[in-house]
């Protein structure tokens, strides 16, 4: 969800509040706010922590991991997936990687926190395969 859509909710429902039950309904919308915002918190948490427990950029089966990719998940979403936090690439900010045992690697570029594109690299001299999204 847009932080600006996010936002503009939470000024609707405290207006809303404010108009039907006064201060009492403007001090709930905030408690459901708030609610809200500890729900997210604490998923995250959760996240990082099943994140922590693996090694760093590693992925069962990089083919597998490639195959679920779309345009648009977020780094959240991927490291819920992959139960790992990503290596960043050399070079650039936007740029993570994810590996197999088998030296199969996965390159995801993100822009404004969201993936765009990615690809897979094998080991053999087939080298990389570039991926573009579907128009």
């Amino acid at each position: 969800m847009s932080p600006i859509l996010g936002w503009s909710l939470v000024a609707a429902l405290a207006v809303i509040s404010w108009q039907a039950y006064g201060w009492r309904g403007v001090a709930l919308a905030a408690s459901a706010v708030v609610f809200w915002l500890i729900m997210q918190f604490n998923r995250t948490v959760r996240v990082m922590q099943d994140a922590a427990l693996q090694p760093l950029g590693h992925v069962p089966s990089a083919v597998m991991f490639h195959a679920g990719l779309r345009p648009g998940l977020t780094m959240l979403k991927i490291v819920k997936g992959t139960k790992s936090l990503g290596r960043k690439a050399e070079g650039s900010d936007d740029d993570w990687i994810w590996s197999d045992e088998g030296g199969v690697a996965v390159r995801l570029h993100f822009e404004h926190g969201r993936l765009v594109r990615w690809e897979l690299d094998r080991p053999a001299a087939d080298g990389p395969i570039p991926v573009e999204p579907p128009p």
